[in-house]
């Protein structure tokens, strides 16, 4: 039944997760709901952290992503766990800073940057900026110089590295609209631009692959093309960086079809790389970063609904609806996302009713899965969706003017709210 090994059945045959009763915390806190297993985040978070200062070195280390999931206490988590962060917008800065995370150690990314989000940063003793093009380069110079800062950067270098994944999330393409490219030779005037900058420092390079890979071979590439970009520039302008980030991306399972990833080997097969990269070129061994995300999140997230209307479209399909839908969960809409559904309240039964799992509002592709095969529900059954912890709560919207459901945090048995429920209130609070 499970993909993941913090979701069973009690003797009752219904549906637990983080060794919760699922049915039981739906009737608490009401449906939609949103849970995340805390352990397992910190689990995760320990992993990627011990794994990468035992194979890269001591200096090197994760930075949670953290457009997966953004909210004040994931914050705090990761700095109870001792990591780095990465935010993409002024917004997840904010919410980053009013968690208590010393933003010194956080990575602002981006490929449009607006002067404020720069000034609010700079203001904010962010850590590092990964500047994604030579104007946001110059803006950034120029703001710093204002406020007589030394600011330190990363670049981002568009690699040409196909990740063999949907081509939505792709992002180490030559066109990609993100960084600039090593093939085009735009990668290397912008490193020179930036070595010229008065009130920048230039600490290395950033790039990204994209999301869902499952093979470390892909990162063992970027290392590859990474590091002769590296002993370009230092050939032609004697720089060498101290730090490679080479960004997220590692899959997880929404479904059985999808392999498991051994985050300690794949870790590990890519230091291998980087090793020998290194010593073949003479280029000094770089402190390793890498951005986790969805990786962290994604499985230690559930999302519960309510069975509603069970409809039956004679010769053709079944729909089961959900008190929630796009609005709370858009990927399906967005990148016909895969996911494990099971009827919670009936776990221990034989899934044998093929239906879509559809949601409320008035949009036709307003869908959570299509074909899932699920014990027969009846109205007022909870159904599960599983490994929902990443691109769920962060992407939701009030569509149709439905509020966004709670985040419940489960950890050592037992439960607390993380985000409450908006309210009707809450969706009109800014209208004038």
């Amino acid at each position: 039944m499970a993909i993941c090994d913090n979701v069973g059945k009690t003797e009752a045959g219904i549906l637990t997760f983080a060794g919760r009763n699922t049915v039981e915390l739906a009737e608490k806190y009401g449906t939609p709901l949103y849970l995340m297993d805390e352990d397992k985040i910190r689990e995760k978070m320990r992993r990627y952290k011990n794994a990468m200062k035992e194979y890269f070195g001591p200096e090197s280390g994760p930075l949670y992503a953290s457009k997966a999931a953004s909210f004040k206490r994931i914050y705090e988590i990761a700095k109870e766990e001792g990591i780095g962060i990465d935010v993409v917008s002024g917004g997840e800065l904010y919410t980053a800073l009013a968690a208590g995370f010393d933003v010194s150690n956080a990575f602002f990314h981006g490929n449009n940057k607006t002067y404020d989000e720069i000034k609010f940063a700079i203001e904010s003793g962010i850590g590092y900026f990964v500047v994604d093009s030579l104007k946001e380069l110059d803006e950034i110079n120029r703001e710093a110089e204002r406020q007589k800062v030394k600011q330190k950067v990363l670049l981002r270098i568009t690699p040409g590295i196909d990740s063999h994944t949907n081509k939505k999330i792709a992002t180490g393409n030559v066109d990609s609209k993100f960084g600039m490219a090593i093939a085009t030779y735009q990668a290397h005037e912008f490193t020179y631009a930036a070595l010229r900058c008065e009130w920048l420092e230039l600490c290395g390079y950033h790039c990204h692959v994209g999301s869902q890979v499952f093979v470390a071979d892909v990162f063992e590439d970027a290392v590859d093309i990474m590091i002769d970009f590296a002993v370009e520039i230092k050939e032609k302008y004697d720089y060498e960086p101290q730090i490679l980030n080479l960004g997220g991306g590692f899959g997880v399972r929404y479904v059985k079809s999808h392999p498991e990833l051994d985050i300690e080997k794949s870790i590990r097969d890519v230091a291998v790389a980087l090793e020998a990269k290194c010593n073949e070129t003479g280029l000094t061994k770089p402190i390793i970063l890498m951005e986790p995300g969805r990786s962290i999140v994604a499985d230690a997230g559930m999302t519960l609904y309510t069975a509603g209307v069970i409809k039956q479209i004679t010769s053709f399909k079944n729909y089961l609806a959900i008190d929630g839908g796009m609005g709370d969960n858009p990927r399906f809409a967005l990148y016909d996302a895969e996911y494990t559904v099971l009827n919670a309240s009936r776990a221990g039964k034989h899934p044998d009713y093929i239906c879509s799992v559809v949601g409320k509002c008035c949009e036709s592709g307003d869908i959570i899965q299509e074909g899932v095969n699920i014990a027969k529900p009846q109205k007022g059954d909870i159904i599960a969706v599983l490994t929902t912890g990443a691109y769920n709560y962060s992407m939701a919207s009030n569509y149709n003017r439905i509020p966004k459901p709670p985040v419940v945090m489960l950890s050592g048995g037992e439960d607390y709210v993380a985000v409450k429920r908006e309210t009707y209130a809450d969706v009109i609070r800014n209208d004038v």
